[in-house]
């Protein structure tokens, strides 16, 4: 099983001043959800090198026990350092593609021609693909075929607007994921701020919070494996 995960390159919160990136629980959770699975991982991010952490997400109260497990693990935090450009990916590599959140993809990854190619490259290759948090927001220019948005009729999560509020940022974003989605025809559920929620459609799996990354996870190795059993 070989596993592709995309970090953002953006490191500054609008013009706040602060600094943001990937949430360490987002890469963290699934990150050994794939290792104890027995993956082969890759990560890679839009410039390459080491991935501008979210300062916030290493901080006591949202460190977890696999946040821990990664800060201590020597061989996880190299290969964060050197993450592969994201235009030298080709999904021919890889059985999947895991999209971690943190504030960062909303200005980079969701804009980005080579991430939205690639997301649109495993679709017409039939593999599943996971984003959490704010990282469904990168799906908004992924389009069909056809031309209409991919996520248009298709069952989706992704940080909402109430906890989006709840961190003060709603005016500093570029969008709003929720509403974004809702706005290209997705049908977008939620459960309460924080809580536990993953939504499988079909090839497409999405969590609304960084608590719900593992889960995420877990979901696309499932998927991964039943389309292999069938397969035998």
């Amino acid at each position: 099983m070989k596993v592709l995960m995309v970090l953002t390159s953006h490191d500054t919160l609008g013009d706040t001043g602060r600094k943001t990136g990937f949430w360490l629980e987002e890469l963290a959770a699934p990150y050994y959800v794939f290792k104890d699975a027995g993956a082969e991982i890759t990560l890679a991010s839009p410039k390459g090198g080491q991935p501008p952490l979210d300062p916030k997400s290493d901080e006591p109260m949202f460190q977890t026990d696999l946040t821990r497990r990664f800060n201590a693990d020597e061989v996880a935090k190299a290969q964060l350092a050197e993450t592969v450009r994201l235009d030298s990916i080709d999904q021919k590599d890889f059985d999947t593609v895991f999209y971690p959140g943190g504030h960062g993809p909303l200005w980079d990854l969701a804009e980005d021609p080579n991430s939205i190619e690639l997301i649109e490259s495993f679709i017409a290759a039939g593999k599943p693909i996971a984003l959490v948090c704010h990282a469904p927001g990168v799906l908004r220019h992924v389009t069909n075929p056809g031309g209409s948005p991919f996520v248009q009729g298709r069952s989706v999560t992704g940080f909402t607007n109430a906890e989006e509020e709840a961190v003060g940022l709603t005016k500093v974003v570029p969008f709003l994921v929720e509403d974004e989605l809702i706005s290209l025809g997705a049908v977008f559920s939620k459960v309460k701020d924080w809580g536990v929620h993953t939504v499988v459609d079909g090839r497409l799996i999405t969590g609304q919070n960084p608590a719900s990354s593992g889960e995420a996870a877990e979901a696309l190795v499932a998927a991964l494996s039943q389309m292999r059993t069938k397969a035998a």
